[in-house]
């Protein structure tokens, strides 16, 4: 399956939900839905793990918390 954009998978999976919670479903089409349910909810796990540790990485933090960096005057030039 070709990687979906986390907004289009969440909006199918929506879509799968209300199928599924309207009833009107056979239940071999009830069961497939669910099936692809189950598959778009880990793309989006996964979406979202990867963007976790890319804001981990870009935070600097680790697994004890946010580390400490020292203040420079040219950080506070750099907000001015």
């Amino acid at each position: 399956m070709a990687k979906k954009k986390f907004e289009e998978a969440v909006a199918q999976l929506e879509a799968i939900v209300e199928d599924l919670e309207s009833g009107d479903l056979p239940l071999d089409k009830a069961m497939k839905r669910f099936e692809e349910g189950v598959k778009l909810s880990k793309t989006c796990s996964d979406t979202l793990d990867e963007a976790e540790t890319r804001v981990r990485i870009l935070t600097g933090e680790t697994a004890e918390g946010l580390q400490d960096a020292p203040f420079t005057e040219t950080d506070q030039r750099g907000a001015e």
